[in-house]
């Protein structure tokens, strides 16, 4: 009984040595263009920016794991919060900034001549605002995307980032409609990407 778990552990071993025998890792760039919105709200597209790193761990030939580290610019301009003072009812516009922290976890999978697609979890840490009322600090999201890596090594990415908390308090920032229908579900960070990436010659 010893023996057979002893040849089981070896096997398993011998099994990780040759995934990881087969690995590399690169460091990298990335940075770009971030445009948000905030769903259920009577507001326009923001227009800012996002910059960051990561690791690309190539796992095999067409698929490889990349964890990130991203600041992200987030929010929405001309926000329309409606209000009522007694019986007069109000409406009061402001640009809203949401700066976030966003932790991801990539996967990325290739096909013919550097076509990707890549998908995967985000947490986000709030770290800069100029919300009145927060709901949070914190967003889940799950990111999707395409990208084009070029013969030399620069990447076109172009995602899309869906939040999946709540992030304003709704009690404050109170609307009678929305101009997001897509993405019409409580006030939740709804962010497209398009940007760049460069990963740098790593170890095996």
């Amino acid at each position: 009984m010893k023996y057979r778990n002893l040849l089981i552990v070896a096997i398993t071993f011998l099994g990780f040595q040759q995934v990881w025998s087969q690995t590399s890792f690169k460091p990298g760039l990335r940075g770009g263009f971030s445009f948000s919105n905030i769903s259920e709200m009577n507001s326009d597209y923001k227009t800012d920016f996002y910059f960051g790193a990561f690791g690309e761990i190539n796992i095999k030939k067409h698929y490889a794991l990349q964890p990130e580290i991203t600041y992200i610019r987030e929010g929405a301009d001309n926000l329309a919060r409606i209000y009522y003072d007694g019986d007069v009812k109000k409406i009061e516009y402001r640009d809203l900034q949401l700066g976030y922290l966003s932790f991801g976890l990539m996967n990325k999978f290739t096909f013919g001549p550097g076509i990707q697609f890549q998908f995967g979890p985000t947490l986000d840490i709030l770290v800069n605002d100029n919300l009145v009322r927060r709901k949070s600090y914190k967003d889940v999201a799950i990111l999707a995307g395409v990208a084009y890596r070029l013969p030399s090594g620069l990447t076109i990415e172009g995602r899309i980032k869906k939040g999946l908390a709540d992030v304003l308090e709704s009690s404050y920032y109170n609307n009678d409609g929305s101009n997001t229908v897509l993405f019409s579900d409580y006030n939740r960070n709804v962010n497209f990407q398009l940007g760049l990436s460069y990963a740098f010659e790593g170890k095996k």
